[in-house]
């Protein structure tokens, strides 16, 4: 197993490190000469890595909730994502740094002559906002850091206790994600336009995470699903059963999206309706149309049959493009909140890969720090005779 262990970041390792550096000149440049255009860029990239992070510990939770037997001998791959949390976390903080770049409510004497309002101004206070994002950041690298910890015991003692621990971990860490990514998704991103707001903001943003946090899953198991590395623990019926989430919750972000944009397009109130009409009209129209088609038209249309959901070479390009797509949705949550026209050049994707090879490193890594299968689960010999 060490052997196995070790090709993967050997393979890969000097590449990610030589990209990563790359990503961090670039940013250090664009703050320095283009912060306008860089701040909002390390918000996307930095909430697109927490929020894959975050979606692993969910995944983990969620599983654990309903009692589902299939998925564990795949707990390492969320594991492994979730180890991202800390560093996710800080790059998170440090956006914060170039708030004045990217939040209008950071800005002295911005909605002085908005009395309306004076609720959300006291809220957005920026004292305020740090230390929520404090407390959202520290409590998921603490269910991020126990989920480990007790999963690591596990595979030392057989004991049941550790397996009960981490059900009762589970309980609580849903109610607390809740709450926290309610709060995340409101400070962090719809703050971006404060006077405009959506009741059901949280539960979109909720829901691309989660597909992209299912995706990366399902990307990595099928990458992990070859001679030398886990082929006999990453089964067809497993694979089946990630092909089956995929395609039920890109179809319920494909729900929340119709529902969130019709309620505002029939109600056509003037607070609501300036957020879309920013991203249907002029160069946003052809991204906003793009959105759906990536996230689940394609998605739909490629996973709509069994077989589809079983072949490796289906569900990696399905992966890859949910996603590129869920990068793009929150390109449009984000950006043209900040600019009137899309900005993509050279900068932009060389902060992506900085991000996407950090990403790999820390995963990479996680993944050779322990089995790649969790040893003692009482689930693992079911999951493994019903994936037979």
């Amino acid at each position: 197993m060490d052997e196995v262990l070790l090709f993967i970041p050997r393979r890969y390792q000097p590449l990610l490190v030589f990209l990563l550096f790359v990503g961090i000149g670039a940013a250090i440049q664009g703050t320095i000469h283009a912060p306008e255009r860089t701040w909002p860029n390390l918000l996307l990239d930095s909430f697109y890595l927490l929020s894959l992070a975050v979606a692993a510990i969910f995944f983990i939770a969620s599983q654990r909730l309903c009692g589902a037997r299939w998925s564990a001998s795949l707990r390492r791959i969320p594991e492994a994502l979730m180890a991202v949390t800390p560093v996710a976390a800080v790059l998170m903080f440090m956006v914060f740094l170039g708030r004045q770049w990217i939040y209008p409510w950071s800005r002295a004497g911005a909605f002085a002559e908005a009395p309306d309002m004076a609720g959300r101004v006291i809220y957005l206070q920026t004292p305020a906002v740090l230390e929520r994002a404090v407390a959202v950041l520290v409590l998921w690298i603490l269910f991020a850091g126990l989920f480990r910890k007790v999963s690591l015991q596990q595979d030392r003692d057989p004991d049941l206790i550790y397996h009960q621990r981490l059900n009762r971990y589970s309980a609580v860490f849903v109610v607390v994600f809740a709450l926290s990514f309610t709060l995340g998704s409101f400070d962090w991103l719809i703050s971006l336009e404060p006077e405009w707001f959506s009741t059901v903001y949280a539960i979109y943003v909720f829901s691309g995470c989660f597909v992209q946090g299912l995706s990366a899953v399902t990307l990595i198991a099928v990458l992990l699903n070859q001679p030398r590395l886990m082929r006999e623990f990453v089964t067809p019926e497993q694979l089946h059963n990630l092909g089956r989430l995929l395609f039920a919750f890109s179809t319920f972000w494909a729900y929340i999206w119709t529902v969130q944009y019709l309620l505002i397009w029939y109600v056509n109130l003037p607070d609501e309706v300036t957020y879309y009409e920013k991203r249907v009209n002029g160069p946003w129209l052809f991204l906003f149309l793009l959105n759906p088609v990536a996230n689940w038209v394609v998605p739909f249309i490629l996973l709509l049959s069994a077989d589809a959901k079983r072949n490796p070479r289906m569900l990696k390009f399905v992966c890859v493009l949910l996603l590129c797509g869920h990068w793009l949705d929150l390109y449009l949550l984000i950006m043209p909140s900040l600019s009137s026209t899309p900005r993509i050049g050279l900068l932009e994707p060389l902060i992506g890969v900085g991000y996407a090879s950090l990403f790999g490193l820390i995963v990479l890594r996680s993944l050779t720090k322990a089995s790649l299968v969790p040893r003692n689960d009482p689930f693992l010999a079911s999951a493994m005779d019903k994936s037979h």
